[in-house]
């Protein structure tokens, strides 16, 4: 492998860049896809309703959102290893700063901001696309769908590791250990780290491609139709992932299921999902990726569906294989295993997709842009979860918006046309 993108005078191996990515991807994606968890001790200990701790983690996903395209276009820009390093500094103090906070003011710039801003700068989407300056091209899909499964298996370890570490030391003492956590990820930074960009008449590039402005390239993408497309799909990834993510302990506790059916629920999503990305990123080198995308998005809608169907016989005895359990523990794993293997699958082929269409100059910036429509979903799936359940006592409304949202992201993703945008030369194979 020759990484032409490297800062360092010798390229490091493609082990070694992947290696280091899937360890920050699984640090940074853990925590908060754990805290979730961490909303029946913090509305307990203060007094709040479900809808503080949504609006905070809601805030959350959109500050994420918002700040991504920045962060990408700052990397791509100045190089990944001081953005890096600055969004895993703001997320430990964000984790840190819950433990602080005793008013929604509180809570809101903790989890909210802090955390939203150091996800922007530290999560895997900043890591995908430093794999997709410092992998060939060959490479890059699988390195995307190994980027991805490893924030997964951080959801398989802190989503158990949170519920332990709450029972044993507290809601505190567990944030204060999940930010400690979170510093290891910072000399793992030095080996996916990529050259500043030069300025045009420094670097003499070699086509009209690589001369873009960050505007111009912003222009293009927006005019491209199928880019549009690609970005308004991933809306329900984000607010189907939100949900799920920050409400399902609490759903479960609303109908009487026990809170270690919560953490095995979403580690099975976590353990699952290390397949579903690996898959993905394999699929999307042998298959066309948009109908990869409209299969895993109606998927997830028939799982949910599903599930539902299955809540009124959740204390229903059941005997699986001589074992003594009920119909809602059998339903939650069998839910938490499908919703695995359909949770970030969208990711590998959605990057590859961004990367098709425009190369990697601006893979940062505008794979960006569509994870900042992915958390305007989130934003939206976590907040109404949260303000509906205060208004009506139900998470219903929320769970058939997600399914509609499926059919619909299913359908949009269908008509995008997989080749490079107008005036673009595809990227040659190394012979």
């Amino acid at each position: 492998m020759t990484a032409s993108a490297s800062p360092y005078a010798k390229p490091l191996p493609a082990t070694l860049i992947v290696a280091a990515g899937c360890i920050i991807a699984m640090l940074t994606f853990g925590p908060r896809s754990a805290l979730g968890f961490f909303q029946q001790p913090i509305i307990q200990a203060n007094g709040w309703g479900r809808d503080v701790f949504s609006l905070a983690l809601a805030f959350q996903n959109l500050l994420w959102g918002m700040g991504q395209p920045f962060m990408g276009a700052l990397a791509d820009r100045f190089g990944t290893l001081r953005i890096l390093w600055c969004g895993i500094l703001l997320y430990a103090a964000g984790l840190y700063g819950m433990t602080l906070s005793t008013d929604p003011m509180g809570l809101n710039l903790s989890a909210g901001v802090l955390i939203g801003f150091g996800l922007s700068g530290s999560s895997f989407n900043l890591v995908l696309a430093a794999f997709g300056k410092l992998l060939p091209p060959e490479k890059r899909a699988m390195g995307f769908g190994f980027g991805t499964a490893a924030g997964s298996f951080g959801q398989f370890l802190f989503s158990p590791l949170g519920v332990g570490l709450i029972r044993d030391y507290g809601w505190q003492g567990a944030l204060t250990i999940f930010a400690a956590l979170m510093l290891v990820a910072l000399p793992l930074a030095l080996a996916v780290a990529t050259r500043p960009m030069k300025p045009a008449s420094a670097a003499e590039p070699a086509n009209e491609a690589e001369k873009q402005s960050i505007a111009q390239a912003l222009a293009e993408a927006f005019r491209h139709r199928s880019y549009v497309f690609l970005v308004l799909g991933f809306f329900t990834c984000g607010f189907q992932l939100a949900f799920v993510t920050i409400h399902l302990p609490s759903y479960f506790k609303d109908i009487s299921m026990p809170a270690s059916a919560g953490a095995l629920t979403m580690a099975l999503v976590g353990a699952f999902n290390m397949i579903g990305s690996l898959a993905a990123g394999w699929a999307s080198t042998r298959m066309p990726k948009r109908w990869l995308l409209a299969a895993i998005y109606f998927g997830r809608s028939i799982v949910t569906l599903l599930f539902l169907a299955s809540v009124p016989y959740v204390g229903v005895p059941l005997n699986v294989f001589g074992i003594e359990t009920s119909v809602g523990i059998v339903s939650a794993m069998l839910f938490g295993a499908f919703t695995g293997l359909l949770w970030l699958s969208t990711v590998p082929p959605t990057a590859a997709l961004v990367t098709l269409m425009f190369g990697p100059r601006y893979l940062a910036m505008l794979y960006g842009f569509a994870f900042f429509s992915h958390q305007v979903g989130g934003f939206l799936g976590v907040w109404l979860g949260g303000y509906l359940f205060e208004k009506t006592g139900s998470y219903d409304v929320v769970w058939w918006l997600s399914i509609g949202l499926g059919v619909a992201s299913a359908l949009i993703n269908l008509p995008i046309v997989e080749k490079p945008a107008p005036g673009r030369a595809p990227e040659l194979k190394p012979a």
